[in-house]
């Protein structure tokens, strides 16, 4: 088949941005011919990539076969709602007019959902070229605008929220199947009244390369002993991680084996900064924001992996994708979140979870990682790696997405 890809975030972008590229190389090597189209590369620093230069647009072709078009957007990705809006709305108006006809003459396209401005090349290229859509559901939207305080709730936020809302749903009467990457999501899309019909479940993959990348020794580089329990948590440091109650229950274990690493940044990291300080936390170490090529070091350095969200919210339905990265890299994790995570958590084996918000419980199960040593929770990472090989592999995930690829070319037809 003659496939595309539409989606603003595409290689050499790290993290969640390289998945749309595993997924174009994998259709590539199974013999389809794919097309994607993106924009330059900025993510997660909003400065462009070296080796690229913003220009209206650029066409490469590569090692696979795969053929990309990257049209002109707005460098941007700091907390700046205006300047997020300018570089979700340039590059929406760039593709539409600028690399809309790349996705003339496809059998199908795959449509990344976020940020939701892809859809105006989305309905150009189901209502113009006639193409039928997957629209793969990655974030929830206006939900995932409200997390990430992109809107406020009242007021101008509540009307911006019910137009994103709007907008979304024309999006899903648009695409021919609509993917959902965990059961809450596709729950909550039923309700809101999308078609059965229309639903497929396709959980999305991690970056597989990166989780057996290099042979950097980081426990050794920060100076931990082998008999060390590290707890690591990697990620954004905002509100809806609720950060705070891990900090208060790693004040609560007295286990001198514990190490606790923090990597990342947001807006709450200066005030876990100080909580820590002024409360002597000498077990806890801050990394700070780790360029990608680090990553795979800290996730070997680490004993047990923290996946955090704060109750309320999309936490119960929400996802996040350091799950997937986790199970990849054959790591343990403590999921302290509700919903859809914590379910992987124990479903898979490789990890526990505590109730979210709750000091006590969290520090009763870095207690219970403390008990199980580093041997056992290396045979709960080895579990985790063996439920990702069967539910969220690279590998499963491109038979489900060509699957549904090509049931809309055939419905076209």
């Amino acid at each position: 088949m003659r496939v595309g890809l539409l989606t603003q975030w595409y290689d050499p972008e790290p993290g969640p941005a390289a998945l749309p590229g595993a997924l174009a190389r994998a259709l590539a090597r199974r013999g389809h011919e794919v097309q994607v189209l993106t924009g330059f590369p900025n993510y997660p620093t909003g400065r462009v990539v070296p080796g690229y230069r913003i220009r209206p647009r650029r066409d490469e072709v590569d090692g696979d076969g795969v053929r990309i078009r990257r049209v002109a957007l707005y460098p941007s990705h700091d907390r700046s709602a205006l300047r997020r809006l300018a570089n979700y709305g340039s590059f929406a108006a760039s593709a539409l007019t600028l690399g809309a006809g790349a996705l003339r003459g496809l059998d199908a396209l795959w449509v990344s959902n976020s940020p939701i401005t892809v859809s105006l090349s989305m309905w150009y290229a189901r209502y113009v070229h006639r193409v039928p859509v997957v629209l793969h559901v990655l974030d929830l939207w206006p939900d995932s605008a409200y997390a990430s305080g992109f809107v406020d709730p009242g007021g101008t936020g509540t009307l911006l929220a019910r137009g994103m809302g709007g907008w979304c749903a024309a999006m899903y009467r648009c695409a021919d199947r609509i993917a959902y990457i965990s059961p809450g999501v596709g729950e909550l899309l039923a309700r809101r009244g999308v078609p059965e019909r229309k639903l497929v479940h396709i959980p999305m993959w991690a970056d597989e390369t990166a989780a057996t990348t290099g042979d950097r020794d980081l426990r050794a580089e920060l100076g931990l002993r082998d008999d060390q329990v590290v707890l690591v948590y990697a990620g954004s440091m905002g509100q809806a991680q609720g950060l705070d109650a891990l900090l208060d229950a790693v004040a609560l274990v007295d286990d001198p084996r514990l190490v606790c690493l923090l990597a990342g940044s947001g807006v709450c990291e200066e005030r876990l900064r100080r909580q820590a300080a002024e409360r002597d936390l000498r077990n806890v170490r801050f990394l700070g924001r780790l360029p990608a090529d680090e990553m795979p070091a800290l996730m070997r350095a680490g004993d047990v992996h923290v996946v955090s969200l704060r109750p309320g919210g999309m936490s119960a339905y929400t996802m996040p994708s350091k799950v997937q990265a986790i199970l990849a890299a054959g790591r343990a994790m403590l999921v302290v979140a509700e919903g859809d995570a914590a379910a992987v958590a124990m479903a898979s084996g490789a990890g526990l979870t505590a109730r979210p918000s709750d000091p006590y419980s969290i520090a009763d199960a870095i207690r219970e990682v403390c008990q199980l040593g580093r041997e056992k929770l290396e045979l709960l990472g080895r579990a985790g790696r063996e439920y990702y090989d069967r539910e969220y592999s690279l590998a499963s995930g491109v038979r489900r997405v060509e699957d549904a690829l090509r049931a809309v070319a055939a419905g076209a037809r």
